[in-house]
């Protein structure tokens, strides 16, 4: 199994135990004399099963990450870089975005609001970011799917 293909099933299983864990909810009480409309013992022992699947992909999914080496860094480190470069892109543009909102003056006597940063310089630094990120994020998908569990 390729990496990219554990990394669906595991997406479906997280899919599946909050479905499971909302049915269970949904279950757990009953008007007296009333039965569920499902059965909660079933309803656990799938769900549990569920979570065993889930806990055993996602140990070897870890572990193929820390072994696989792309560039000289293991998946893991790139993954932690993507995030990061996501959060960056998110934060810069957020910046530059509030960096560049005009104030509208009614009168001459009104407060002057001016921006304290370099709106340009910042959309730039972002689109770099973006393209790095871009880039690496391609890397990733491609290694993950020519990577074997």
């Amino acid at each position: 199994m390729k990496l990219a293909e554990a990394l669906q099933e595991r997406a479906d299983l997280n899919r599946k135990v909050q479905q499971l864990r909302s049915r269970l909810m949904d279950n757990a009480l009953v008007q007296e004399g009333e039965k569920p409309a499902e059965d909660p013992s079933e309803l656990r022992k799938e769900y549990d099963d569920a979570m065993d699947a889930l806990e055993a992909i996602t140990a070897k999914i870890n572990l193929t990450n820390c072994r696989t080496v792309v560039n000289g860094k293991t998946l893991t480190e790139l993954i932690a870089r993507r995030e990061s470069l996501t959060q960056r892109v998110a934060a810069y543009r957020d910046l530059a975005r509030a960096g560049s909102a005009l104030t509208q003056r009614s009168t001459r006597g009104e407060i002057k609001i001016l921006s304290a940063v370099n709106v340009r310089e910042l959309q730039k630094r972002a689109d770099e970011l973006s393209k790095e990120l871009r880039l690496l994020d391609n890397l990733i998908q491609q290694t993950n799917w020519t990577s074997d569990l």
